[in-house]
């Protein structure tokens, strides 16, 4: 059955259980809905952007921040919604949704998280980083939700979702790293 533009479910289909080891920014008094029919029109847009299914949606907070600040356009050294640069954003969600204080370009964020060894370690708040630059020194950093996936400040689109396996982002891929 067909119940959404190119979203179908199967007769007797059933709902997986996802156990999530990222980081919670659920209140504790409010859990997150596993249920499909409960699920908000929220929930169906990042689960497509995400490629994961509806019920494994649940951060309301985090995806309230990012809709709110979604396709704010980039400025280099901006830090509002008529623009803003890639750190300032990270530095922004962090507070936000984490409430983590945390400050600097994305060379010093670079500098502060405990290294990652490789992607199979990320968990929605790890920092990514990019080196696009010539001088392959860091020049990017964007906050990863899951699935591959990161919401980042873009110079060419504003504040965006995009995919670690997209060719662009996989060649300029520098590295991750988690915030104590």
């Amino acid at each position: 059955m067909e119940f959404i533009e190119d979203i179908a479910i199967s007769p007797g289909a059933k709902s997986s259980v996802h156990h999530y080891k990222g980081r919670n920014t659920q209140p504790k008094n409010t859990p997150a809905s596993n249920s499909l029919e409960a699920a908000q029109s929220w929930q169906f847009k990042y689960a497509q952007l995400l490629d994961v299914p509806v019920e494994e949606v649940g951060n309301e907070k985090l995806f309230s921040f990012i809709e709110d600040w979604w396709g704010a356009p980039y400025r280099l050294g901006g830090n509002s919604k008529t623009g803003i640069d890639c750190s300032n954003f990270v530095n922004t969600l962090l507070g936000a949704v984490f409430h983590m204080s945390i400050a600097g370009n994305s060379i010093q964020l670079y500098n502060q998280v405990k290294r990652l060894r490789n992607k199979a370690e990320l968990q929605l708040g790890d920092l990514v980083f990019f080196a696009i630059n010539r001088s392959k020194r860091i020049s990017h950093v964007g906050i990863y939700l899951e699935n591959d996936r990161f919401v980042h400040a873009s110079s060419s689109s504003g504040v965006v979702i995009s995919d670690l396996k997209e060719p662009y982002w996989k060649r300029y891929y520098a590295g991750a790293g988690r915030l104590n």
